[in-house]
């Protein structure tokens, strides 16, 4: 069997897969219950300065049936005393030894104040902290959350004074509210953050109320922006921690990979483009800490059919993939194939072809049924209708190279070659 371990700054995880800073880590029974799930580690909810929530406080996205495709959330930091909070850190670290336990901090924006609370976290024997430059709601109006993670003067300010007290490696969590994550990501790491973990969830409204005309979620007749999250952020993740992993200065250190991990699949997606450990939050709030079970079941399985032995073989694997769109080859091309065997003559490739995209797909009307045929000289390889298709593998995509060679985009104008003329 494949090893899952996780190794990240010398914090050591029986797998890579630790529950995100949120309600589910803001109490020792909830961690414990997890740890006892099976998770690798836990990022305990925001300590700070002591807040009052309100109430309600999610909303979410539903689509075709599904529901919390995309989740919302108004909640803040920790609401419960910080004593407790540290003594139940301390008893889960107690318990749990063989576990990550990271806590998450957002203190008053002093020098004192963080140094302050950097010491009465390490004294519970936590094992890394994590900056939360994130929080897009309640807290930006105070000057703190992703109001210090959309500067990178402010936040490369703040590592440094936490750089200065803290004895344990530090992650930065940085926030996805801005044109790019990269400057944030640079500033945090020349300050010297030993980690950066991303993303943290991004500000939205999930919709409106047609009967109160209040969107969601109601507070009394009125509402706020409040924190997107869950499966409808994944790919919004995968691109702003591809720019991390790329960048040769945050590509020094290990990253946290956060933003709609639901399955084992995702999971690895994630660590294809460079991330080393996996925080979860909505999936497991949604279906709870069991889930756990498959995503190392599944991790291991991939794992061993791949033939990869640790989790480092493959970590960062597909990050040189990714390119540029001007060095992509304009000399590959494929075109789309019917298998007529597999077909169920449901027209939804012909509907999005014709209106949406080529008009590659030629309809024959038949008895009893319509069959459809792709036109090869008009296919321009969208995929569209492969997208669309309900049948796995009825639509295939295959190659008819345009040319032998490779060709990027600026190397197709120096040689002033011709456009389409049509």
């Amino acid at each position: 069997m494949a090893d899952i371990s996780a190794d990240f700054l010398g914090i050591k995880s029986p797998n890579p897969f630790w529950l995100a800073s949120a309600p589910p880590t803001d109490k020792k029974v909830n961690v414990l219950r997890a740890f006892e799930a099976g998770w690798g580690g836990v990022v305990w909810k925001t300590l700070g300065s002591q807040i009052k929530n309100v109430s309600s406080r999610y909303s979410s996205v539903d689509y075709h049936g599904s529901r919390m495709m995309g989740f919302n959330n108004i909640e803040l930091i920790s609401d419960r005393p910080l004593d407790l909070n540290l003594k139940e850190i301390r008893e889960c670290v107690r318990l749990f030894p063989d576990r990550a336990m990271i806590v998450s901090l957002m203190a008053d924006n002093n020098r004192e104040s963080w140094h302050e609370l950097i010491k009465q976290v390490e004294d519970t024997g936590a094992h890394g902290l994590e900056l939360n430059f994130g929080c897009p709601h309640g807290m930006t109006e105070r000057g703190m959350g992703a109001a210090v993670g959309q500067d990178p003067e402010i936040a490369r300010m703040v590592v440094e004074w936490v750089m200065e007290a803290a004895t344990i490696p530090v992650i930065t969590k940085l926030t996805p509210n801005v044109h790019s994550v990269v400057p944030t990501g640079r500033a945090a790491v020349q300050a010297g953050s030993d980690a950066l973990s991303l993303i943290n969830t991004i500000q939205s409204v999930t919709g409106v109320n047609l009967d109160t005309f209040v969107p969601n979620p109601n507070v009394g007749g009125q509402s706020t922006f409040g924190g997107y999250c869950g499966p409808a952020v994944k790919p919004i993740a995968l691109k702003m921690l591809t720019t991390i992993s790329q960048d040769p200065v945050t590509s020094r250190v290990p990253v946290s990979g956060i933003g709609g991990i639901t399955t084992w699949k995702d999971a690895v997606e994630f660590m294809l483009l460079g991330a080393t450990t996996l925080q979860v939050c909505t999936a497991a709030m949604k279906y709870g800490f069991r889930i756990i079970e498959d995503m190392c079941e599944g991790l291991n399985n991939w794992m061993d059919e791949k033939g990869f032995k640790t989790i480092n073989d493959f970590i960062g694997k597909s990050v040189p993939t990714l390119t540029h769109w001007e060095e992509l080859d304009i000399n590959y091309h494929i075109v789309a194939n019917i298998n007529q065997e597999k077909c169920i003559h449901c027209g939804l490739c012909y509907i999005s072809c014709e209106d949406g995209s080529h008009q590659a797909i030629n309809l024959s009307y038949g008895n009893p049924y319509n069959t459809y045929a792709i036109k090869e000289d008009e296919c321009v390889g969208c995929n569209l209708c492969k997208l669309v298709c309900p049948v796995d593998n009825c639509i295939t995509m295959v190659e008819q190279r345009k040319g032998p060679e490779y060709l990027n985009w600026k190397e197709f104008q120096r040689r002033g070659l011709p456009l389409n003329d049509h």
